[in-house]
């Protein structure tokens, strides 16, 4: 186990990996991770299935199998995806027993259905009674349209992993959702104690877009700013969950067995090669938080990254003068959030159609070969 990532895990920090693939699963390359680089959980979405089924022939037996069946293009990806998501449930049940906040492993809605509050609870449903195991989380975007379906899903028993969370203004939204949800449950004699969240604020996109607005103003002041942005958003949101968790309300639903939606920091790959490569994950330590991170930055922060404490907790107030600085040399902030959320929701359905297309050419080369 690498020092550095144990300095990290030691500092309150889970590490997931984000990234899943059968081959992980069967060559035990995801048990080594866990004992070896303290990593406690995994994120899949659908770029990650594509890049596994495109790149292993581990699938090929039960896509012909089900090709024979006469299933279409949707079950063979729902099997595919449940199968593997089922496994590493397994895989990391040890962890979940020890430590009932990780272990988890999520799977994503069909992302198709991000403005469809009803589809996107009928899609939580199926795949949590598909993947039929209770470390596993199911993955909702933080739309409009999903805010009710995490309330329903956590009102039914269903750990929900929120994805897509880019501004704090959402996020609160995200919890407000949250706590409705464990207030149904509680309504329904459900256990609190049974249902887990993360909540997964998005990192890098926010320097990505913000860096490109300042480059574009071009004053000195405004360049000055560039790659603070996104932590000090984070650091924002960390402010907003602890007043949430400060809240009579909040204080109700855990005196009645209900667990925090724990904050996760998502989308932690550093995109400027100018910024160092561990920087979200430096400058976001504070202890009861997720870090879900690309094997590439997992690796990074193994060989060089630094744990110097609590880089979150305390730090609001100096966040929001970053942002009321942004805001004086002309960043539109609620124009940016509006883009990163319709480009993130736009990227994950293109991910959705190349996953399609991958699927439907091994079920296309699994008829060829039954035919031959």
């Amino acid at each position: 186990m690498t020092d550095r990532l144990k300095a990290l895990a030691d500092a309150g920090v889970s590490i997931w990996l984000d990234d899943l693939s059968r081959e992980r699963i069967e060559t035990g390359n995801l048990a080594d991770l866990v004992r070896e680089r303290s990593v406690v959980g995994v994120t899949t979405n659908p770029t990650i299935f594509a890049a596994a089924i495109a790149n292993g022939e581990r699938y090929d037996a039960q896509v012909r199998q089900l090709v024979e069946g006469g299933v279409g293009v949707d079950q063979v990806i729902f099997a595919l995806t449940t199968d593997d998501v089922r496994n590493a449930c397994d895989v990391l049940a040890p962890v979940a027993a020890a430590h009932p906040a990780d272990g988890r492993v999520s799977i994503e809605v069909e992302p198709t259905l991000a403005n469809d509050t009803d589809a996107t609870i009928a899609s939580a449903q199926a795949l949590w009674a598909a993947v039929d195991r209770p470390n596993a989380l199911i993955k909702i975007p933080a739309t409009l349209e999903g805010l009710p379906a995490i309330t329903a899903a956590i009102g039914a028993g269903i750990s929900v992993n929120v994805t897509l969370i880019f501004s704090v203004e959402r996020y609160r939204a995200v919890m407000d959702a949250y706590l409705a949800g464990l207030e149904q449950a509680r309504e329904a004699g459900i256990d609190l104690d049974t249902i887990r969240s993360v909540a997964s604020f998005f990192v890098s996109r926010v320097d990505t877009e913000i860096d490109a607005r300042l480059e574009k103003i071009g004053s000195d002041e405004a360049l000055a700013l560039r790659g603070q942005a996104a932590v000090a958003n984070a650091r924002l949101a960390y402010a907003a969950f602890e007043e949430v968790i400060a809240s009579d309300r909040w204080q109700a639903l855990a005196a009645a067995g209900a667990h925090p939606q724990r904050p996760l920091w998502a989308s932690t790959g550093v995109k400027n090669p100018a910024y160092s490569d561990t920087l979200y994950v430096t400058d976001l330590v504070v202890a009861d938080t997720v870090n879900t991170m690309p094997e590439k930055t997992l690796d990074a922060f193994a060989d060089h990254g630094d744990v110097t404490g609590d880089q979150v907790t305390g730090r609001g107030a100096e966040a929001q003068a970053l942002f009321d600085r942004l805001s004086a040399v002309g960043v539109d902030l609620d124009d940016v959030f509006w883009v990163l959320e319709t480009e993130g929701v736009d990227k994950f359905k293109v991910s959705w159609t190349e996953l399609v297309a991958t699927v439907e050419a091994q079920m296309a080369a699994t008829s060829g070969e039954a035919g031959a």
